[in-house]
């Protein structure tokens, strides 16, 4: 039965039932402070399920401040780690919240951070494995949010080195890794290829480029989502923006522009050409 429960969350983190997912991070409040403010969470959640999101990623606190009727089609997920830009280490991240916390609020999946290569590799290693124990239990999908982060990462983008953190993720009993995308773009297929579980891209292109065409083009290496918060939240019309990236991620951008995936990905990989 409990086996039974995580596939029913895990089929609702995908609107379109293509086991694809468009999630939006909402967790930078506790990392870096307000992203709007308090009176405009509501409107700003309206606008994310307006748009198509698949779900949305939050601390529980702020899964209890709204009505539960604003995520209509829309999955919970809770973040269960955290930190701030004004700790000593900015890359250690520590758990807040538990699977059974995330339950009583309706959470459809969890998620916990790691950073590889920082001075707290090791506790942060070990607060995944206990999460996805308890995940284990209670029938709860994990999405490891894990990246090369820290002393240690010489080239954050190396397709190598992420596909090694895919399979930390994998092997630590996640469902789901969210990570950065590999530099040039068209070698995340080698991160997809080695990976044992669906990868998400995370944030938006690292050159500030078009959001969308960025969105293409990672979609079209293998990865079954993306993952982009600030670039959303941040943006003067998130609904708008949300329904473009929808329609990339479940089944590609509808017409316009006369291109194939394929031609956009080469478009797109021509302008971050070089961006480390």
């Amino acid at each position: 039965m409990l086996k039974t429960g995580k596939q029913l969350r895990l089929r609702r983190l995908s609107l379109a039932g293509d086991d694809r997912h468009l999630l939006i991070p909402l967790d930078h409040s506790v990392s870096d402070g307000p992203i709007v403010p308090a009176d405009k969470w509501d409107d700003l959640l309206r606008a994310l399920v307006d748009g198509g999101a698949d779900g949305i990623i939050v601390h529980k606190g702020r899964a209890r401040s709204f009505a539960p009727d604003i995520l209509k089609s829309c999955a919970l997920v809770v973040h269960l780690s955290a930190s701030t830009s004004c700790s000593a280490d900015v890359h250690a991240k520590v758990l807040v919240a538990d699977v059974e916390e995330a339950l009583t609020l309706g959470a459809d999946a969890v998620s916990v951070h790691v950073n590889i290569g920082s001075d707290t590799e090791a506790q942060q290693l070990a607060d995944l494995g206990a999460v996805a124990r308890s995940c284990d239990a209670w029938g709860m999908p994990l999405i490891a949010m894990v990246y090369p982060r820290g002393p240690r990462i010489e080239d954050p983008r190396d397709p190598a080195l992420l596909a090694h953190i895919a399979n930390v993720a994998a092997d630590l009993g996640a469902d789901m890794v969210k990570t950065s995308v590999a530099l040039p773009i068209e070698r995340m297929a080698e991160v997809v290829a080695n990976s044992p579980i669906p990868v998400l891209a995370a944030g938006g292109p690292p050159d500030g480029s078009d959001l969308v065409e960025y969105g293409t083009a990672v979609m079209a290496t293998g990865c079954r989502g993306l993952a982009v918060g600030r670039r959303i939240f941040s943006s003067p019309s998130p609904a708008a923006l949300v329904s473009r990236l929808a329609a990339v991620v479940h089944g590609g951008i509808p017409g316009g522009d006369g291109l194939s995936n394929d031609m956009r990905m080469a478009n797109y990989t021509t302008i971050v050409a070089g961006v480390a």
